[in-house]
């Protein structure tokens, strides 16, 4: 355990940069934003740095960054969202790349269902549930039920008796109910099988030969599609199809892909054919998830999140175009 945090600031910085990533990924489930979520972090520090004689050593220094973590996330939402989520709509979701995720440290070999509740909750669908929770049942649920908090010490963080904080979290369990996708144990997720990397490469094909159609064949009835931060969510393959056809999609023009993964789901990165740049531009990344063999949702985020993904700012021409 540690006990003394009367460091240079270097040391102190070099203590605390060991959980960065980890507490990023916190702060981002709080706040569903991955910039909101950075900037949280840096806040914790500061708000760390600030109040490093008060750490009594009662606790590892991780919890204690952690208390700070959270607070840091209420008082954001207190001033930027103090409403949650309405409508299964959450304009202010942003993306988490794969590649961050996998600095996390590795959960053991013999602690499987962690390893479950990890990736189930990053996915974008439980990102989107939580976005629904008034903030302190929220924050009640995600350290009771992911972090794996005891009531009392919940209660202490936020200033609360046990009970209440027990209250919180059934009220915050109903609400995931209300909002989670109803087969949520059948997801794929995060598991590479071959059926999911052919419906994928299926779903990419398609897109870049703009066939609606063939589109079509590979949503489930009941698929759901949203564009965050752009206002509107289509459910029913009927009413996605109609949206792509009213937006153009088969007039769109030459498109290049690269595959990535992203919240622990597929994703294709979208380029189109600009003739001014004689280059492919991002234009759109596409989440899928997949169940039951079918693409039951698609969220799609703008280009501005090529650079946040590790995606390539263009690709060059192949002599077709």
């Amino acid at each position: 355990m540690d006990t003394d945090l009367r460091l240079e600031k270097p040391a102190f910085a070099g203590l605390a940069e060991r959980h960065r990533r980890e507490l990023h990924v916190h702060c981002y489930r709080m706040l569903g934003s991955f910039e909101d979520a950075e900037d949280t972090v840096q806040e914790t520090f500061l708000r760390a740095w600030r109040r490093r004689e008060s750490f009594e050593g009662r606790s590892t220094v991780r919890a204690w960054l952690y208390r700070i973590a959270t607070n840091a996330c209420l008082d954001l939402l207190a001033t930027v969202r103090p409403e949650p989520a309405t409508g299964g709509e959450v304009p202010w979701l942003q993306p988490y790349p794969d590649r961050l995720l996998d600095e996390l440290p590795a959960v053991g070999a013999d602690e499987p269902e962690a390893a479950a509740v990890a990736r189930e909750t990053i996915e974008l669908a439980y990102l989107v549930a939580v976005q629904h929770l008034a903030p302190r049942p929220r924050a009640v649920l995600i350290l009771r039920d992911v972090l794996g908090w005891p009531a009392k010490e919940v209660a202490e963080l936020l200033g609360d008796s046990v009970n209440s904080v027990n209250s919180a979290l059934q009220r915050a369990r109903a609400g995931m109910r209300e909002h989670l996708p109803a087969e949520r144990q059948d997801w794929t997720g995060g598991k590479e099988d071959a059926a999911t990397r052919d419906l994928v490469r299926r779903f990419t094909e398609a897109a870049v030969a703009t066939d609606v159609p063939a589109l079509a064949a590979l949503l489930r009835d009941d698929v759901r599609c949203a564009m965050p931060p752009t206002p509107g969510v289509h459910v029913g393959r009927d009413a996605v199809v109609s949206s792509w056809v009213e937006d153009g999609f088969e007039a769109l023009g030459r498109l290049k892909t690269v595959p990535t993964t992203v919240n622990r789901q597929p994703a294709v990165g979208f380029y189109l054919w600009r003739a001014d740049e004689r280059a492919y531009l991002p234009l759109t990344v596409d989440v899928l998830r997949i169940s039951g063999g079918a693409i039951t949702e698609i969220l799609t985020f703008h280009d501005d999140r090529f650079p946040r993904l590790g995606l390539p700012d263009r690709l060059p021409a192949d002599g077709t175009e």
